[in-house]
């Protein structure tokens, strides 16, 4: 039985869902305690919930303790994943991509291609939107042989949710090393980006962040292909702006989502000024894809490398954590390149 502590390092949702994934393909049973014990509200909220569920539908196991605030759980995974269509709603406007983060591993090592439905919300705070996912970490991840694509069929918000998005993933019978140490010439970046805004098109968000954040991105002579989607399927009204950077070595980008008194303006603003920091730093990948990247690099045949623009809590609990379930060695740079020696399970 693995035993993990919830509390360590950041102490947030990320050790929770991460440690049931590893456990799955590992096939082995795992206690997990003191569960997001340093958030405001420790213990299993919806989306954590709904995350553990949905990896013990895939692979036939069982979970102790899956209830709404449960501080522990026993997970139990079953003999083997199983690919096929599946569908979870999460219930709230909770996080449908780090449901599918959670859930993606299981889906690269299924018996058979996944499809992967998920109900709930689409752009907020504190998660990936899901052009974030679909436009940035699944174009990283091409690059060692994982093939996965994301669909949005109906946009969602905090805090009524219902948005769907739809993920397909193929099998990868081996995971190949990722080597992005080197960001290449600043000059050949291309900046793409979409910005939505549901029912409200009277009001030009999306517009309006559109063109501020070119604005901001043509002061420092980047033009940028950004699309408006006024939508008019969503629950409620709501926005968000993702925008991404690509050139022949990497992809980096940025979002942020829309809130009653954050102006539109200020959206687009947002998210150019983060966007270059990030690249001016040198990094090969975003604050955030850098910490999303760290357990298909501890799975991958080899080790990999990537720069990042930061360390941060969450970069730092990923590393401990597959160091701690997986045996893989890491190392990061006064450089801030992070090599991560791979475990093919």
């Amino acid at each position: 039985m693995i035993t993990i502590d919830g509390s360590k390092k950041s102490g947030s949702g990320t050790i929770l869902r991460y440690a049931v994934s590893l456990a799955t393909l590992l096939k082995e049973p795992i206690t997990i305690y003191n569960i997001r014990a340093k958030r405001l509200k420790s213990g299993l909220r919806p989306q954590h919930l709904a995350a553990v569920r949905a990896c013990a539908q895939m692979c036939g196991g069982t979970v102790e303790g899956a209830e709404l605030g449960s501080r522990k759980i026993v997970f139990t995974p079953g003999d083997r994943i199983r690919g096929g269509y599946y569908r979870f709603d999460i219930g709230t406007a909770g996080s449908t991509t780090m449901l599918l983060l959670t859930v993606l591993p299981l889906a690269i090592k299924a018996d058979r291609p996944c499809e992967i439905e998920v109900v709930g919300g689409c752009f907020q705070d504190f998660a990936p939107s899901a052009p974030h996912m679909h436009n940035v970490l699944f174009r990283v991840l091409s690059k060692m042989g994982i093939r996965a694509r994301l669909d949005v069929l109906r946009w969602g918000y905090v805090p009524k949710g219902g948005g769907i998005v739809r993920c397909y993933v193929e099998p990868a019978g081996r995971i190949e090393p990722l080597d992005i140490p080197r960001q290449g010439d600043k000059r050949d970046f291309e900046f793409r980006g979409i910005a939505v805004a549901s029912h409200l098109e009277r009001k030009r968000v999306a517009e309006r962040m559109r063109t501020a954040c070119q604005f901001a991105l043509g002061n420092r002579g980047y033009r940028a292909k950004i699309v408006e989607v006024n939508d008019k399927t969503a629950l409620q009204p709501g926005a968000g702006l993702c925008v991404w950077a690509e050139n022949e070595n990497c992809v980096l980008g940025m979002d942020r989502a829309g809130a009653i008194g954050r102006m539109a303006e200020k959206i687009g603003a947002y998210v150019a000024k983060n966007l270059l920091r990030d690249i001016d730093t040198g990094a090969t990948v975003d604050r955030f894809t850098a910490d999303q990247l760290v357990l298909y690099c501890a799975l991958a045949d080899g080790e990999s490398a990537y720069k990042v623009p930061r360390v941060t809590e969450h970069l730092d609990a990923n590393l401990w954590l597959v160091k701690e379930l997986l045996g893989a060695e890491y190392t990061i740079s006064k450089k801030r390149v992070v090599r991560i020696g791979g475990h093919a399970v």
